[in-house]
């Protein structure tokens, strides 16, 4: 055999593992249908902006190891993801904080935040049992957060009304009662420097990578080539559908290049009305704080997934979850393949998660 690992999919689980397999000494070959390396978090160079091709990412992690892992190979800036959200017009700051509390009702101090946020929910105390997320929203914050900046907004992200997505999809509301707009509570967080592609080149370096071959062309002169398979794509093409087909939300972007240098003033601007159709515009300059004469935007739109599409989110209800489970039992009997990452796994996982994983692996 010519390789000890041949690794279907150049994202982050199968780069990750192909960059530790060959520290190890072992030869990699990794293969990917698309025409480029790092998946979803591919980023293409356009007027000297970094434009993330698949949707934002922003790195964030508590591992101390995880984060001196990826900023031994690149650099990472200080990017701190500060989204705000677009409702008729009138912006709001995210997540749910003073700032968000004083646009809302103008309320000054934490304590008349929370006797406000009090009164919302008193409206909708007789509700015991929320049993869907419709009601969950409401019992948890009240009707003007509920209109505002969530209703609008997870219904284009999840394609039907609130009253019919699970409760369980919104288990809390994170409220902060001081004036910060970070996103994430991680103590790491940023944006490599020159974009995510550079970061995989890093990994991938001293691999063999064979780009636009789709491994079920000829899967079985691939596997052939190697004495252990890596497959990181949809565990249900794997199986041929063998139990049917699991469900995903999937997107679809609409790029533009603008001749203005700065369009909207912040990298991500959720539009929370449902009349707007897309959910967000994702100006990619501002992830490394570009000073370009132009700038480039993405307007984000949210899909039922259809094969052929590419799948995103996991939909793990628990229809889906028995039948992903059901494919697991035919995993768990497998010598000769490993299978790791969102898809391979049915489940959502952040980057820093997916770099936790293989490094468990390689420890064990």
């Amino acid at each position: 055999m010519e390789y000890d690992y041949l690794i279907v999919g150049a994202g982050l689980f199968g780069a990750v593992f192909a960059h530790e397999a060959t520290k190890r000494g072992k030869i990699c070959l990794v293969i990917d249908k698309r025409d480029h390396i790092g998946g979803n978090c591919y980023t293409e160079t356009i007027e000297g902006i970094n434009v993330h091709k698949y949707g934002p990412h922003i790195f964030h992690t508590n591992n101390k190891e995880v984060w001196d892992y990826v900023n031994a190979l690149v650099e990472f800036n200080r990017y701190t993801y500060s989204p705000v959200a677009n409702y008729k017009g009138k912006l709001f700051n995210l997540p749910f904080n003073m700032n968000t509390f004083y646009q809302l009702w103008g309320v000054k101090t934490p304590e008349e935040a929370k006797a406000k946020i009090d009164e919302q929910r008193k409206e909708f105390s007789y509700i015991n049992e929320p049993k869907n997320l419709e009601e969950q929203a409401l019992v948890l914050g009240g009707r003007d957060i509920y209109e505002k900046l969530i209703k609008g907004y997870t219904e284009k992200q999840w394609g039907r009304p609130a009253a019919e997505i699970p409760a369980f999809i919104i288990k809390r509301l994170p409220f902060r009662f001081t004036f910060d707009n970070n996103y994430f509570n991680d103590r790491y967080q940023g944006i490599p420097i020159g974009g995510y592609t550079k970061l995989f080149d890093k990994l991938l370096e001293r691999c063999e990578v064979r780009l636009n071959t789709n491994y079920f062309n000829s899967q079985s002169e691939l596997d052939a080539l190697a004495a252990k398979v890596v497959y990181t794509g949809p565990i249900d093409l794997f199986y041929n559908y063998q139990f049917g087909a699991l469900d995903y939300r999937s997107l679809w972007f609409e790029h533009e290049l603008l001749n203005i240098d700065n369009y909207q003033g912040n990298a991500g601007v959720n539009y929370t009305e449902a009349q707007v159709p897309y959910t967000r515009i994702v100006e990619h300059k501002h992830f490394e704080y570009g000073v370009q004469p132009k700038t480039f935007i993405s307007r984000e739109y949210s899909k039922e997934w259809q094969r052929g599409d590419e799948p995103y989110y996991p939909i793990n209800d628990d229809r889906n979850n028995k039948r992903y489970n059901k494919y697991k039992e035919l995993v768990e009997k497998e010598s000769k393949y490993i299978f790791g990452g969102r898809l391979a796994e049915y489940k959502y996982y952040d980057m820093h998660h997916i770099i936790e994983n293989v490094l468990k692996l390689f420890k064990k």
